[in-house]
């Protein structure tokens, strides 16, 4: 009578279930660094468009308070300019109504690696002290001005700040 080896197998199949094991870890270690990664990319990112917006900010306050660039009463229709950042650019100012002016200027900073849009609104109010209330909104983005202006299907990240008085 010969005998039958009924254990044939057992070991490779505990080998392939372990390592089934270990590959399953490997993987999910892996996606959680690559999500890690991601998220902190996108931070940094985020980070960039934050101070890029708040630099065009201090120089449209700077511009409006020290130079009076953005006067609700000294609107006379001619293209203003301002600095920021060693670079001069144009002003676009809307023609004033009976009650606001508006006006936007589009910043390259950090030699033309971030952008910024400035939004500045003027609104003659009687009842204010000096008659005029300002809003200064400021969008800034990690990528150059030419990327915003034709995103075409690229991701860029923006962030805002705002001030009146």
């Amino acid at each position: 009578m010969a005998l039958k080896n009924t254990q044939r197998g057992f070991t490779l199949l505990i080998a392939v279930i372990f390592m089934s094991v270990m590959l399953s870890f490997g993987l999910a270690l892996g996606s959680l660094g690559y999500k890690q990664q991601v998220l902190a990319s996108g931070a940094i990112a985020s980070q960039y468009a934050f101070y890029v917006a708040d630099t065009a900010l201090e120089c449209a306050l700077y511009a409006d308070q020290q130079q009076g660039l953005f006067a609700y009463e000294k609107y006379d229709g001619k293209p203003k300019s301002m600095t920021c950042d060693g670079t001069t650019v144009a002003v676009v100012q809307m023609p004033p109504s009976a009650s606001e002016l508006v006006s936007t200027v589009r910043l390259s900073l950090d030699s033309d690696v971030r952008c910024a849009d400035v939004t500045v609104y003027k609104y003659s109010e009687p009842q204010e002290p000096n008659g005029v209330t300002t809003y200064l909104f400021s969008i800034g983005y990690d990528v150059p001005c030419s990327r915003v202006a034709n995103p075409g299907n690229a991701r860029f990240v923006s962030r805002g700040v705002s001030a009146h008085y």
